[in-house]
């Protein structure tokens, strides 16, 4: 796991000082090492910077930037299979001078060329310099486990895996991307492939891009695409076969994720993802495991216990710590340092500190990401369904929806009575007259929607597309389960979820590794009858079955709660400063972004006891931290 850096310039303006400051602003993603690379090729300034954290060969070997022949390579990650293609290559004449993935990789790609991605089995963000075809070649793994950026304007080409790198070159030009924004309002988070600032984007999950140094010209294409998996025929398995070779694949993905040269452990929360992964592991294993969880005063929010009988229960070496409001004070200014992007998910606190509560005994730790996608752990996954089948079955459903456009929400006087009746108005109305799944979908999702930014936003910005709009690309027999699914495997998955965890891991120096989105494991399991995930009602009921053999139903038969924090209760305590601060009239007038009597006016509410909006305005707070932190010096 490390941080990696470049550029390309056309106009001779930089040096090998702006790869070094471009490289150590990543500098707590990799503190055991930096290495770097600065040549002119044709009157063409080149330079590639890295980080390491030391995790597989601890010895120079694994030093990057790492040349052979006319091949220079930086990465992020891990390829775990990379002692099965050593072999294949040493089969084909190739020698090693160390044990690291890295120089597999470099010379993978010195044999197959771009198609030595198909054989990789990891996370990983990769740049290769070829001098001889004078070619710059990205390569982003195919879940989006790890990150990688690039900008492009006025004859500069940077890339990096995060966004604070791009602010130490002075050709850096801060626009804020007035559609990102807007993105950022609806989400949470900017969808990939746009980001905050014009002329930034994320190279997309399974996608590498290809910058030819002669012509000036790049292209992103894709080689991977979760959708593809779906689309395949659905398998025809019994309901044991599938759970036999799902239990393989698993415990296959988990063993790979243990390959380390440095102490690992897991994060553990107490749930099915969490508590499968940590019951595979420790089932083949005498030494004990570590784990780690993080807890609540607030019972609502509090899985510590249930994590501490399952670490119990399987014999783990278990360590937990309660999250004060005291911990979320002293994090919540190092957020828009940490997520260098807007992002509005508040479980990056009690994720920051459970990250930093296994950073003490352990260099890596795994995390089960992806179960609710995969195999359908998400409630929307049952509400759509009922929606769209209720608000379908209403009679002259066009006519009540002309009649219904034509009354404000506001004129009908059942705010007053009707708990956060606009918003219920506004998403009813959104579900009836949708002409395509995707929107009904949205609808669930949206924190502020299509029809509240104008009320906003000053600037008039439009949605752009995002992978959100990709919907049509699954077959029409698909079911809303799987096509849910899907959709959240290729949007909020890496845009949200995986960038979360990355940069909390990567903010203390730990490497976080996912053994449930292996690809493997998604491919077979995205071939499955949505019924084997999603049975009357019951959510993940494959994995469910396959967690019953290490751990007792019991034991784990109780509600979803999900890793969040109490947001409501500390906003208004904790927080309650930095909501006057940041969201103050004079400053938002003079920023010249949003509407300030419309914030003013939910802060207000909120303030007065009314809770309905307190996403929204955590939202906003958090989009004003980051650009107290990021564009306040340019003002």
């Amino acid at each position: 796991m490390c941080g990696i850096a470049g550029l390309i310039d056309f106009n001779s303006s930089s040096s090998q000082a702006n790869i070094v400051a471009l490289t150590e602003a990543l500098h707590h993603r990799g503190p055991d090492d930096g290495g770097y690379f600065f040549k002119s090729i044709d009157n063409v300034q080149v330079g590639l910077g890295h980080r390491r954290l030391s995790i597989l060969d601890l010895s120079s070997h694994g030093h990057q930037p790492m040349a052979f022949t006319h091949l220079t390579m930086i990465y992020n990650g891990e390829v775990y299979n990379f002692r099965e293609i050593r072999r294949e290559l040493e089969v084909e004449g190739y020698q090693f001078d160390s044990n690291s993935d890295t120089e597999v990789i470099l010379k993978a790609f010195h044999r197959w060329g771009i198609q030595s991605v198909q054989k990789f089995n990891g996370m990983f963000a990769i740049a290769i310099l070829d001098t001889q075809a004078q070619k710059l070649t990205l390569i982003r793994d195919r879940m989006g486990v790890k990150p990688l950026y690039w900008y492009k304007k006025d004859g500069l080409f940077m890339f990096a895996s995060e966004l604070k790198s791009f602010h130490c070159h002075p050709g850096f030009t801060k626009e804020i991307n007035h559609h990102g924004l807007a993105l950022y309002l609806q989400h949470g988070y900017i969808p990939q492939p746009h980001t905050i600032f014009s002329h930034a984007h994320k190279l997309q999950t399974g996608h590498y891009l290809e910058f030819d140094l002669s012509s000036q010209r790049y292209s992103v294409k894709k080689y991977w695409d979760v959708y593809a998996a779906y689309n395949q025929p659905k398998l025809k398995l019994s309901e044991q076969e599938a759970m036999d070779t799902t239990e393989q694949l698993l415990k296959s993905s988990c063993a790979y994720r243990m390959v380390a040269d440095v102490p690992v452990g897991v994060f553990l929360s107490g749930g099915y993802d969490s508590s499968t992964v940590t019951a595979l592991l420790q089932s083949d294993r005498t030494e004990k495991l570590k784990t780690f969880s993080i807890g609540f005063s607030e019972d609502k929010f509090n899985e510590a216990p249930y994590a501490k009988q399952v670490a119990k229960y399987l014999g783990t070496d278990h360590t937990e710590y309660y999250c004060t409001q005291r911990d979320a004070l002293a994090i919540f200014p190092r957020l828009p340092d940490i997520w260098d992007e807007p992002f509005a998910d508040s479980s990056v606190i009690p994720t920051t500190l459970v990250s930093q509560l296994a950073r003490q005994q352990v260099t890596v730790s795994l995390s089960a990401d992806g179960g609710d996608e995969l195999f359908g752990g998400y409630e929307k996954y049952i509400q759509q369904s009922r929606h769209s089948h209720m608000f379908d079955s209403i009679p002259c459903k066009a006519a009540l929806v002309k009649l219904l456009q034509k009354i404000p929400p506001n004129a009908t006087g059942l705010d007053a009575i009707i708990s956060n009746f606009t918003n219920k108005y506004h998403r009813a109305l959104l579900f009836m007259s949708s002409s395509s799944q995707f929107e009904t979908i949205q609808s669930l999702q949206q924190i502020f929607m299509d029809t509240e930014l104008p009320y906003l936003l000053k600037a008039n910005a439009t949605i752009p597309p995002t992978d959100f709009d990709t919907l049509a690309q699954l077959n029409d027999i698909l079911s809303h389960e799987d096509k849910m699914m899907a959709m959240d495997f290729k949007t909020y998955q890496p845009d949200d979820i995986l960038t979360k965890v990355d940069r909390a891991t990567m903010s203390v120096g730990l490497e976080g590794r996912e053994p449930l989105l292996d690809y493997r494991l998604v491919e077979f399991v995205a071939r499955l009858d949505s019924n084997l995930k999603i049975r009357n009602g019951e959510k993940k009921y494959l994995l469910k079955q396959i967690t019953h053999k290490y751990l007792p139903k019991e034991l784990m038969d109780r509600p979803k709660m999900g890793f969040s924090m109490p947001i409501a209760e500390w906003l208004h305590d904790a927080f309650n400063e930095q909501l006057e601060y940041h969201l103050n009239s004079n400053r938002l007038e003079k920023q010249g972004l949003f509407n300030s009597k419309t914030i003013m006016k939910l802060k207000n509410r909120y303030l007065a006891g009314d809770k309905r909006h307190v996403g929204k305005l955590w939202t906003l707070l958090i989009f004003q931290m980051w650009y107290e932190k990021w564009m306040r010096s340019s003002m």
